[in-house]
């Protein structure tokens, strides 16, 4: 049996901290199914179809990973995916309350997914999406952040 890992996310960009977990968990699972949540409700600079596109092309060297839109219940989206593990990110100990909160209601809505976390690397570990969106508006540089044709987008769209 493969094993299928689902690692949901806004990706409002997709940042290199991303990216590099994205690889990490791409040798740990079979597939990992990247879900780019639709989430209005955070109202986000780049639309579902260009935070898919922008995934893709940061991902595109990654066989077994693809990336999926969605806009329903994760546990939902993850059946609808025949996986069986949530995958998640933990940044710092003030990402650790809110996830386990979001593992334990997982849980208690599908028992039978896992969530699974992983750690970033260290030079990626205080790189956020909104930290990024941040330093664009105000005229910095992500180039370290972030790939080159996410730099050059999120420039056009908050500068």
């Amino acid at each position: 049996m493969s094993v299928i890992a689902v690692y949901p996310g806004t990706f409002d960009p997709i940042t290199n901290g991303h990216a590099d977990l994205i690889q990490r968990a791409a040798r740990i699972f079979d597939r990992v199914i990247v879900a780019v949540a639709a989430n209005p409700g955070k109202q986000p600079t780049f639309g579902l179809k260009d935070r898919v596109r922008l995934a893709e092309l940061v991902l595109r060297d990654l066989d077994n990973v693809e990336v999926r839109g969605f806009d329903n219940l994760l546990v939902h989206f993850v059946r609808a995916c025949r996986a069986q593990v949530i995958l998640r990110g933990l940044r710092a100990v003030s990402d650790f309350d809110y996830e386990f909160q979001l593992a334990g209601m997982n849980r208690r809505l599908a028992a039978d997914i896992e969530t699974v976390f992983l750690t970033p690397a260290e030079q990626y570990a205080f790189i956020s999406s909104s930290l990024v969106r941040e330093i664009v508006a105000l005229g910095g540089d992500v180039s370290e952040f972030v790939h080159e044709q996410v730099k050059a987008e999120l420039e056009a769209r908050l500068q």
